[in-house]
């Protein structure tokens, strides 16, 4: 599940001097946030061969918003939580929604390596989508960006060459619901806190999920409880753990961190479920990675107003 950088927002529970830059405290976070996505990862596959994914989501949402709980407190209750935005957290959720149920589809039917390289594309439909919606500028970075991420699902999913594989293209649209997410997550963190916002979005999914999940209930054995925790508390502290590393460096610092958990993945679907990588794979993700990493040279170029 792709975590994208906006401008750090006020996290609701910070005190005066600990919004200085640092470099260090922004790698230990951003390594606390790739820890829970590897985790993230590695539960949602194994949930997945017991359960359905839309009792998976329901599952994680549910017991996530108690996991935050401490959290909400410590940024003053829920009557911080209080919003005057209510539809564009509703709209975000929709969409996030629906590229977390693909996101989890796809992680039964694709390896590991294909999945996180495909993912990584949400960042570039982000930028794309800040131009149409947001009134963001395109310039030659977000151009060559974009041409990047596509040459590189290209050479990962290989039409017409190799069987087609409809987990490529189920994470490829996961990725684009991702993004719509996000750009509407980068207009929200203009009046929101971090903890707001994964709050209305542990709540809002609990309550779309609610009858899915029903309806494929099934009593999770003692074996796959442990799992259940695990991508409740790594789905829902993922994104607290990146927006703290926001709060301690730049964008250009952090989000190149968040570039290796493509090979942390592969290396987990290489040793744990025996995954091969390909040479054609990497190569893909290594083109969508550059694109990630021009977009973010870009934004240090922009040319300052006189």
């Amino acid at each position: 599940m792709t975590l994208v950088a906006v401008a750090a927002p006020p996290l609701g529970c910070e005190t005066a001097g600990m919004n200085r830059q640092s470099n260090l405290l922004a790698a230990f976070w951003m390594a606390c946030s790739l820890a829970c996505m590897l985790l993230m990862t590695i539960a949602g596959r194994e949930t997945t061969r017991e359960l359905d994914v839309f009792q998976v989501m329901e599952m994680r949402s549910v017991i996530g918003l108690f996991m935050l709980y401490p959290l909400i407190r410590l940024a003053g209750g829920f009557r911080a939580m209080r919003t005057r935005r209510p539809w564009q957290h509703v709209g975000r959720n929709i969409a996030h929604y629906a590229g977390q149920f693909g996101w989890l589809l796809a992680l039964t039917m694709i390896p590991l390596a294909q999945l996180i390289a495909i993912e990584f594309t949400a960042p570039i439909w982000t930028a794309l989508l800040a131009v149409s919606f947001l009134g963001e500028r395109m310039n030659i970075w977000k151009t060559t960006a974009i041409v990047l991420g596509l040459v590189g699902v290209m050479i990962i999913v290989r039409p017409g060459v190799d069987a087609f594989d409809p987990g490529q293209l189920i994470v490829l649209a996961a990725a684009f619901a991702f993004a719509i997410s996000f750009a509407m997550v980068k207009s929200l963190t203009r009046t929101e806190t971090v903890v707001a916002i994964i709050f209305w979005m542990l709540v809002i999914q609990s309550i779309i999920g609610l009858v899915p999940a029903i309806y494929v209930w099934r009593q999770p054995s003692a074996e796959v409880w442990p799992w259940i925790l695990v991508i409740a508390f790594a789905g829902s502290f993922a994104h607290y753990c990146m927006a703290r590393a926001m709060v301690h460096a730049d964008a250009t610092v952090v989000m190149p961190m968040d570039f290796l958990r493509v090979p942390a993945t592969a290396a987990v679907g290489w040793l744990l479920y025996s995954e091969q990588i390909d040479a054609l794979t990497a190569l893909g993700a290594a083109l969508i990675l550059t694109g990630n990493l021009l977009n973010l040279a870009g934004r240090t170029t922009r040319p300052q107003p006189a």
